[in-house]
């Protein structure tokens, strides 16, 4: 059947999901935007959530304001379909326009007739977009960062391994040579309690962080298994999250970063045993740049307040960082020395908060609770040196041999156990790569050979290291 280029999709969920008034939209939208710090780093594709703006906007407005000021000529983004259980395939809406009640956005009838060239599962079916939400609510973000935007929306039926690998496909091929941006829309977990969601949530961002479709499929498949109450899903977006992942991985843009995570029970209206988890996730081509030495210098402040406090038994202070980079959700480790010789050393492999309360809770474990040390007394406190390693995401390892002593740290995940030693280590200790290879085994409680094992897997990563001399 033939469309006519006036063909316009008319919005669903205003006046639901987001104002249905132009005024009071644009102003919810800007004051979002607003309170969203930018970072330097370009994205090439983004996961934003798709839920109502009281309750995720906040979280979307962090990944949308990446894309302020930067002039890119192809945006195409990526939905889920909640709405009609008998479509499989992928929709790309390929004429016309969309309406919000900021006003029409032209479809790039262009770069959709690219996409549909690529054939099934890619197909123009206008139907089934015409009540789901998941692409909606993006698109006031959109209207107010590019005025005069072109988009496509792209609807993903059943996120097969064939459906992904064809929409990854067809849109690198589509958008090379192109200054485009990626946006797929997903929430995370539904409807867990608000302690259970965090688990599941952070478990489900490290795996995407690391780019590795299978742990994703691991992490899914290990969360479901457990029967959480409430949990029904980890993510209702996980066509377009995968999506984003091949895309990336076929682009170039490997540099993952968590710009934010929260859930619905943050806001003051959310309810703590029934929740929905939400990030605003980067890829990138370049990676973030390293920490100024102020912000190393407020890092090292924060870990030896949070250990003086806790040893002593007050309170932990207050934390307020005006550093956009601090607010940044990363995993870290504090090692803590005294005369040269290891004291504590405790950390977090996945991002679970901004960095300045990550770097504060992970001291106190390492003064407190490391299961090698009796815990740290007063008395010591002021013989203590302290050092901060700030973790990139995880990458799979495929060969053994693209390990870097000195530049690389090493995760291992195998017979239910797990292990990680710092990139530092293996320098420390003299160690060469198959040595650093035996002990991340044992460092797991492993044979020295667990490495090799079929169903082990191995992944590295890189940390950004200081210290207070």
């Amino acid at each position: 059947m033939a469309y006519r280029t006036t063909l316009v999709r008319e919005p669903a969920v205003a006046g639901a999901f987001y104002p249905a008034d132009p005024g009071a939209l644009q102003e919810m939208v800007d004051r979002l935007l607003a309170e969203a710090p930018r970072y330097e780093t370009e994205p090439a594709a983004l996961i934003v959530p798709h839920a109502g703006y009281i309750y995720s906007g906040h979280v979307a407005a962090w990944g949308f304001r990446q894309l302020e000021g930067r002039p890119y000529d192809a945006v195409v983004v990526l939905g889920t379909n909640h709405v009609e259980p008998f479509f499989h395939e992928i929709s790309v809406w390929a004429r016309g326009a969309w309406r919000t009640p900021l006003g029409e956005i032209p479809i790039d009838e262009e770069l959709a007739d690219a996409l549909l060239a690529a054939g099934p599962p890619l197909r123009f079916v206008p139907e089934v977009h015409l009540e789901e939400h998941s692409i909606e609510v993006e698109l006031p973000f959109l209207q107010r960062l590019f005025p005069g935007l072109r988009f496509v929306p792209v609807m993903i039926g059943e996120p097969s391994p064939e459906n992904i690998e064809a929409l990854a496909e067809a849109l690198a091929r589509a958008l090379a040579g192109r200054r485009a941006i990626v946006i797929a829309s997903s929430d995370l977990s539904h409807y867990p309690r608000d302690e259970h969601a965090r688990q599941v949530d952070l478990s489900a961002i490290g795996a995407i962080l690391s780019l590795d479709e299978e742990l994703l499929r691991h992490t899914i498949a290990e969360w479901m298994a457990r029967r959480i109450p409430g949990l029904a899903t980890l993510m209702c977006g996980e066509g377009p999250v995968r999506t984003a992942m091949a895309y990336a991985r076929r682009t170039g843009a490997l540099h993952t970063t968590l710009l934010r995570y929260a859930n619905s029970s943050d806001v003051p209206y959310g309810r703590k045993d029934h929740v929905v988890g939400y990030a605003a996730i980067r890829f990138a081509r370049e990676p973030d740049p390293p920490l100024r030495a102020e912000d190393r210098r407020t890092l090292l402040e924060i870990a030896r307040e949070a250990v003086t406090h806790a040893v002593q038994g007050r309170p932990l202070p207050e934390l307020s960082v005006s550093s956009p980079a601090l607010q940044l959700p990363r995993a870290c480790f504090v090692t803590l020395t005294r005369g040269g010789h290891l004291r504590g050393c405790r950390g977090e492999v996945w991002p679970r908060s901004d960095l300045a309360h990550a770097v504060q809770r992970v001291a106190v474990l390492s003064a407190l609770d490391d299961p090698r040390f009796p815990p740290v007394t007063v008395e010591e406190l002021p013989y203590l040196e302290y050092e901060i390693s700030v973790l990139s995401p995880l990458r799979p390892v495929a060969d053994p041999e693209e390990i870097v002593i000195g530049r690389d740290g090493l995760f291992i995940l195998a017979g239910g156990r797990t292990g990680l030693l710092l990139p530092q280590v293996p320098v420390e200790q003299g160690w060469d790569r198959e040595a650093f290879l035996r002990a991340i085994c044992l460092k797991a409680g492993l044979p020295e050979d667990a490495w090799r094992w079929p169903e082990a897997r191995l992944f590295r990563f890189e940390a950004e290291v200081f210290g207070e001399s």
